[in-house]
């Protein structure tokens, strides 16, 4: 896999972390409109610039209909899912009480074919994560929040599961190949966590365990990053109501600000706001690493999302209102941006199961209301590669 490369290419599974001149270096050229696509044109008529080759459409808006439903404020995490000849996409829903997740459904064409809830009455339903078996985990980011698995099809109930930990919950990534599912923590001095159920294919019981030091504590962000050997010690009491999840464990690596989480190809990607990096934890060799730590181009990072190629796209909150784009060979460029929407950030980047379609959403649009009202989600189609 690409993503392997990304690593290795930098020396990262040697133990050295891809900081200072390197990665400074990789910032400056693609600052200068570089990049794999090209530079960004002026905006359309959506007020997305995007490179030469992309178009965007609007595809909801928050309180509008949309196939029928309602489309909800503040849209947040997202993924999407096969449906037949076309797909489905899912989006959380970022405010208090009444969260939960919507999804639609586009025919082979990408014309919208309908729309419709999977999550109801939750709680600042932020991130999450897609399941090798098409389910939607809809992570809380509250101070004792749940995950709750979804079905994007609509057809069953969604479920909370519990074993998954009580606690200020980000986003969600699947590791097949350990049959484990790496968890974010959004506090400042949050962790990183994984899942291994009793049975892969199902979250209700299982051990929930966290990242460790190799021979002691640490901070992961912030105050000194811990990089190379990591281990994994199991958390107590995954829903202790009094001692929080992250201070059960002595030895637990913090974080500043755990964000978005994205697994391919033995390496787990998860980005921390406090500090502005791109964490990259190679599962195969049991070694954290840090993959991007620069001032720019990419400022706020936050949800992320990859492709076949290894190339990662990370989203912006706040910053300029961009999704960068970081390539395995460490290239580091703004792939949109959208203008006039400075009280926003970028929300669910994903792409469609061909990779032709990536959607993403403005959360608070142009108004930048704090209750999501003015959210905007939309879709880019071009020449993606593969």
């Amino acid at each position: 896999m690409l993503r392997r490369t990304l690593l290795r290419t930098g020396g990262l599974t040697a133990g050295a972390a891809l900081t200072g001149s390197l990665w400074q270096g990789a910032a400056c050229v693609s600052a200068r409109g570089t990049g794999h696509y090209g530079p960004l044109r002026a905006p359309d008529a959506n007020g997305v610039a995007l490179p030469e080759g992309f178009t965007s459409r609007i595809v909801a808006r928050t309180g509008r209909r949309v196939g029928g439903t309602l489309w909800h404020a503040a849209p947040d995490g997202g993924a999407c899912f096969p449906d037949g000849a076309g797909w489905i996409y899912v989006s959380n829903s970022e405010i208090p009480l009444l969260g939960g997740a919507s999804a639609i459904r586009f025919g082979a064409g990408g014309e919208i074919l309908g729309a419709y809830r999977i999550l109801s009455g939750t709680d600042l339903n932020c991130a999450g994560g897609r399941t090798p078996w098409n389910t939607w985990l809809s992570c809380e980011e509250t101070l004792r929040g749940r995950v709750f698995e979804c079905d994007p099809y609509g057809e069953r109930a969604a479920m909370p599961r519990l074993a998954m930990g009580r606690f200020k919950h980000e986003a969600a990534a699947c590791d097949p190949d350990r049959q484990v599912v790496y968890l974010t923590e959004d506090e400042r001095d949050g962790c990183f966590y994984r899942f291994r159920p009793d049975v892969w294919g199902d979250l209700t019981a299982g051990r929930l365990e966290v990242l460790c030091g190799d021979g002691g504590g640490g901070k992961g962000g912030g105050g000194g990053a811990i990089t190379g050997p990591v281990t994994w010690e199991r958390v107590p009491n995954p829903a202790a109501p009094l001692k929080a999840t992250r201070h059960q464990v002595g030895a637990a690596l913090h974080f500043s600000g755990g964000e978005g989480c994205h697994y391919d190809g033995g390496v787990c990607f998860f980005t921390t706001k406090g500090d502005n990096r791109v964490w990259a934890y190679d599962a195969e060799n049991g070694r954290l690493e840090i993959a991007y730590d620069a001032a720019s181009p990419l400022t706020g990072v936050d949800n992320i999302t990859g492709t076949p190629a290894g190339d990662l796209y990370v989203a912006e909150d706040g910053g300029n209102m961009e999704i960068n784009l970081i390539t395995p060979d460490r290239l580091v460029s703004p792939f949109l941006r959208v203008d006039g929407h400075a009280g926003s950030e970028i929300t669910g980047p994903a792409f469609s199961p061909d990779g032709r379609r990536l959607y993403f959403s403005s959360q608070r649009g142009a108004r930048g209301d704090s209750a999501g009202t003015d959210g905007v989600t939309y879709e880019v189609t071009g020449p993606f590669r593969g």
